[in-house]
């Protein structure tokens, strides 16, 4: 009588804990697929996870264990990021002017940053077949792009001069975004590891003689200053990107993400647009508000996106044949 007893109970409470394990996994399963709308809204991302699923064993570009893998996966600093070298790009009239003339990036920004998100994506925790087909997809669509800045000065996309700024504009940004909003920030060392290894993408595009430090990066930045300028085009350009459009539900992010932006950008460029850096205090202040409301975000791309697919990607084994 008592077994029975014990057994009715064990079942009773076993059947309870998978009832809960059983809700726990519903409601986690809910929570990542609302985030996931959540970031396809404020991305305007439309690439698919199975793009990173195969070939099994591959490593891509770089691999689990790069910088760039760590710094890549950081989703806000990568909003935060890319939305600041945009505005910073935009300084340069004749690397502005092929945007300009050949982009509906005015029009449809959202879009603009949803393929910019699926190159650097496919570039990072592709498969090597993928990042190179990317790569040279983009290579093919810069060989037609050509034509006069304003003041009647010609420009080609894939001038290396001008593939040269735009890297470094935006591996600077990305990777100062994820020292000011990194619970764990890289050492001197891992920032200049970042560099060397995002010089294999940028020598991919065609640019060349990029620094492969952090130091070397800042200085050649400098180098262009002689050539920037905040004309109406790349005012335009920072108005449509404060304008960025979002559901209502998403603007306070947002204007984090976009305060942020500018936080961001170095003191040069913040001069160049008249753009007056707040206090520090504000900053840190706008900085924990940041990283409080991605949260939830970063929780479930940590579990089921892109970094994540491509890891159980790189860990398999492949298939013999």
């Amino acid at each position: 009588m008592k077994a029975h007893l014990f057994d009715s109970l064990a079942t009773f409470f076993a059947n309870q804990t998978r009832g809960k394990q059983g809700l726990a996994s519903f409601l986690s399963d809910l929570a990542m697929q609302q985030i996931g709308e959540r970031v396809r809204s404020i991305t305007g991302s439309q690439s698919s996870l199975e793009d990173f699923t195969e070939p099994l064993g591959d490593p891509g570009l770089f691999g689990p264990n790069a910088m760039v893998w760590r710094v890549h996966a950081d989703f806000t600093a990568m909003m935060v990021g890319g939305l600041s070298s945009l505005m910073v790009q935009s300084l340069h009239p004749r690397a502005l002017a092929a945007v300009w003339d050949h982009s509906d990036f005015r029009h449809n920004l959202k879009g603009r940053l949803g393929r910019t998100a699926y190159f650097v994506a496919a570039t990072t925790y592709g498969g090597e077949a993928l990042a190179k087909q990317t790569i040279a997809r983009v290579n093919r669509i810069h060989d037609q792009v050509k034509g006069m800045d304003q003041q009647g000065r010609p420009y080609v996309a894939n001038e290396p001069l001008l593939l040269k700024w735009v890297h470094l504009v935006e591996v600077a940004s990305f990777l100062t975004a994820y020292q000011h909003l990194a619970k764990q920030p890289l050492s001197m060392r891992e920032c200049d590891q970042y560099m060397e290894e995002m010089t294999t993408v940028g020598h991919m595009l065609g640019a060349q003689s990029l620094p492969t430090t952090w130091f070397g990066t800042q200085q050649a930045l400098l180098d262009y200053r002689a050539e920037l300028s905040f004309d109406a085009r790349a005012k335009e350009i920072i108005r449509v990107i404060e304008n960025y459009p979002t559901e209502w539900t998403e603007k306070p992010f947002m204007d984090l993400v976009l305060a942020a932006a500018f936080d961001v950008m170095p003191a040069w460029a913040r001069e160049c647009i008249h753009h007056a850096h707040p206090c520090e205090l504000l900053v840190q202040v706008r900085r924990l508000a940041l990283l409080a409301t991605a949260e939830p975000v970063q929780w479930m791309l940590n579990k089921q996106g892109v970094a994540a697919i491509a890891r159980q990607r790189v860990a398999a084994q492949p298939t013999q044949g």
